[in-house]
């Protein structure tokens, strides 16, 4: 009985409280929407919704005051895609549920979230309220790229064996990072992830355009599964080349109803990609693009959402000899929506505002970086609710020492649909356990 009540005092001493009215008064309000930025100004969250933004709004009777004291307070920023709540050490492969090794499309990177990461609490203190948790191809065949923090995400290979190649890596979950939820999987199977360009061309034996046709092969399999299931039940239907599993997965994205994610690179992907959306009547999200600015108009009249690491500027590869630091704002002139993405490594999620700075560094205007990072990561991936500072909209709110966009910035106090959410983190813990010596002159863990 004494184990469990101690348990449960656990439990309630990690979980926030409930959501209150409150006024965050004396701030700069970064919208990330039609309001723009409010020089001086308050917001009121009640109910987890924002109730009230704006230079003339009183703060209601009753209601807990923040000072913002000149500081600024934005939307909670959403990682567009990252590993975040599935990965835990890079190089550990146990520690890793965003890939699979037999299932392609089916796999479900949903059901390996974390909610009790201690990578979540890290994740907060770099502004993130949100990710979008994407899965890539997993080690049986192909080729990779690496990300910034070095570690290889294997494009090639899902199926793990020397089998027909799996070209998909899976289904993308969207996920609320607020402390003490513990079903915190927003929605799952928001998208299915495809590797095309060199990665692809490696999976598929070498070709780009045998990547593309077993693509093709593969929708046209799911549509006709879609439209005779009794006759695959029964096995009386034609040999296809994926599992049930995986087909099924297909079927929303040949329907219209959910997106393929694409990650490419060069501009020439980047137009058979479109042509392949236009074709299969489906709709893409783009992820990479460091060649995109060279068809921005393309990509803004199809109505495509890109997803760019506005990093990404070196020659690394044949695929990307033109990516160029100033990509996310020649694209932004363009039309196109933009979301700016960090590095995938959870360990390093405060890159995703440094980009988005960067981006504003390189031709990016100021006022319309934060939507980068936060309305258009919602907009792409059709989130509602979230995304900027307007009325109704969930209280997920950052209130910052300084510019979000500078390194040197942290946030003072968060709101996770209107609760405010704890500061600690385990290396905060570790740091508070360790400071001072005990009376012995030995840390605890030595008593």
């Amino acid at each position: 009985m004494k184990r469990a009540l101690i348990a449960l005092a656990a439990i309630a001493f990690a979980t926030p409280a409930a959501a209150e009215t409150v006024a965050i008064v004396n701030a700069r309000l970064e919208t990330a929407g039609p309001s723009g930025t409010i020089q001086d100004g308050t917001i009121v969250l009640r109910d987890g919704k924002i109730a009230a933004v704006g230079a003339g709004v009183a703060a209601p009777a009753g209601a807990r005051i923040i000072d913002a004291r000149g500081g600024v307070v934005t939307p909670g920023l959403i990682a567009p895609s990252s590993n975040l709540t599935v990965s835990e050490i890079e190089a550990v492969a146990s520690t890793r549920d965003d890939r699979s090794g037999d299932l392609s499309a089916g796999f479900d990177i949903s059901y390996g979230v974390n909610p009790n990461s201690p990578m979540i609490p890290l994740a907060r203190q770099t502004g993130l309220t949100r990710v979008v948790a994407t899965p890539v191809l997993s080690r049986g065949g192909g080729g990779g790229h690496k990300d910034d923090s070095g570690a290889e995400d294997f494009a090639g290979g899902g199926g793990g064996d020397e089998g027909d190649p799996a070209m998909f890596a899976g289904q993308a979950a969207i996920v609320a990072l607020a402390a003490g939820d513990q079903d915190p999987v927003v929605r799952a199977r928001v998208a299915v992830t495809l590797d095309l360009g060199e990665a692809g061309a490696r999976n598929a034996g070498g070709s780009r355009g045998a990547a593309l046709v077993l693509v093709k092969a593969a929708f046209e399999d799911a549509r006709a599964m879609a439209r005779n299931r009794n006759a695959y039940e029964r096995g009386d239907s034609r040999e296809f080349g994926l599992s049930r599993i995986d087909l099924e997965a297909l079927i929303p994205v040949v329907e219209g109803r959910t997106p393929l994610l694409v990650r490419v690179h060069r501009a020439s992907d980047i137009l058979q990609v479109l042509r392949l959306a236009r074709e299969e009547k489906i709709k893409v999200i783009l992820e990479g693009v460091e060649e995109g600015w060279l068809v921005a108009p393309q990509i803004a009249a199809a109505g495509v959402g890109v997803i760019v690491d506005s990093q990404a500027d070196l020659p690394d590869s044949f695929e990307s000899l033109g990516a160029r630091l100033d990509n996310v704002a020649r694209l932004q002139a363009a039309g196109v929506t933009v979301a700016i993405m960090g590095s995938r490594d959870v360990n390093n999620m405060r890159q995703q505002r440094f980009n988005a700075g960067l981006a504003v560094a390189n031709g990016l205007p100021r006022d319309q970086a934060m939507a980068t990072i936060t309305a258009n990561v919602a907009k792409i991936w059709g989130m509602t609710g979230v995304g900027t500072l307007a009325v109704g909209q969930d209280a997920d709110v950052v209130l910052w020492t300084g510019d979000p966009l500078e390194t040197s910035t942290w946030p003072v106090t968060m709101f996770i649909g209107g609760v405010e959410q704890p500061r600690s983190t385990r290396a905060f813990e570790l740091r508070d356990r360790y400071l001072k010596p005990a009376a012995s002159g030995y840390p605890p863990a030595y008593q």
